[in-house]
């Protein structure tokens, strides 16, 4: 029974055929791109944070591990906490210069937005 969880068909419309078994579509990650593929625009953002500014590295195309991942060695890098997830990563703090460097020294094409 816990293969036919309701939570998960929500939207779903009804079948009245009795041998109708719902089966879900698996969430596909994209594959990660080697990092001379990646095209990453590094910026600034203050909208929404209280004034505080936030280096944002936007454009970056795989899995949400990798992601991850990326934004741990740049947040160590910088000595700083941020966060990396809905495909961008978020550095405490204005880091535009260090996270090119730190990008295009790990294989990246980066470029400074704004």
């Amino acid at each position: 029974m816990a293969d036919n969880d309701w939570k998960k068909r929500l939207g779903v419309v009804f079948s009245t055929n009795p041998d109708f078994v719902y089966e879900q579509e698996e969430d596909q990650q994209e594959e990660t791109l080697e990092p001379c593929r990646q095209n990453l625009i590094v910026s600034i953002d203050r909208k929404g944070r209280a004034g505080k500014q936030v280096t944002l590295v936007k454009g970056f195309v795989g899995r949400e591990d990798d992601l991850a991942e990326l934004g741990r060695t740049l947040k160590v890098k910088c000595g700083v906490g941020g966060s990396a997830k809905d495909g961008e990563i978020a550095i405490q703090g204005d880091f535009r210069d260090r996270v090119v460097d730190l990008l295009k020294s790990m294989g990246y094409k980066a470029k400074r937005g704004n």
